[in-house]
């Protein structure tokens, strides 16, 4: 299966799950994103590695790194390789020069691994196509999963966003999509996307 090099293009807070965050991964060399809701701890762990802060202990992504290496084990690689059921899984590649092993891992702790060790970060261009979500032409908008569309009824505002989604016609979702796109919404772009998937 060809596999599709991502790189991570932002980490902000879901708009619509209090204490989850949007990750967006983005293709190599094309327009469409992958965005993962993953939980605050993880996203704190993400987003230390990539600011370069050193905390004053070990948390748990860094005691891996160090009981990998002490094992003389080395990660060459991450894919976010399935999603069954709106859940994203992943692949933590490693070796210890001899033999190579694939660990099973939720894509929030192997890309935190991932970071620490400096490697590439994979998906199989089936799961892009089916998941990702194409940024527009002429514009820098993507595909998110999660921020709330104004819904024509009152009483849709204190239900949780997917669940307003329910309501609205496939032209109304299709028109929601495409604000979302514009905005830059990602994780509620992608929330529109997976009600419309289920309906096909």
């Amino acid at each position: 299966m060809e596999k599709i090099k991502l790189e991570i293009l932002g980490l902000s807070p879901s708009q619509s799950q209090t204490g989850s965050f949007a990750l967006i991964l983005g293709e190599e060399f094309g327009n469409r994103r992958l965005p993962i809701i993953i939980g605050m701890f993880e996203a704190q762990a993400i987003a230390i590695e990539i600011e370069k802060i050193t905390p004053n202990r070990p948390m748990t992504h860094d005691l891996f790194k160090s009981f990998a290496q002490g094992f003389h084990y080395k990660v060459t690689e991450i894919v976010i390789s399935d999603l069954r059921e709106g859940i994203f899984f992943a692949q933590i590649v490693c070796t210890d020069g001899l033999k190579e092993r694939v660990i099973d891992a939720r894509p929030s702790d192997a890309i935190a691994i991932g970071l620490r060790f400096n490697v590439p970060i994979y998906t199989f261009e089936n799961l892009l196509s089916e998941a990702g979500i194409v940024a527009n032409e002429g514009s820098s908008t993507e595909r998110s999963s999660e921020s709330a569309a104004p819904s024509s009824t009152g009483s849709s505002k204190s239900k949780p966003f997917p669940d307003q989604l329910k309501d609205n016609s496939m032209e109304d979702l299709q028109r929601m999509l495409d604000q979302a796109l514009s905005n830059e919404e990602y994780e509620k772009a992608a929330q529109i996307r997976d009600e419309i998937s289920r309906r096909n």
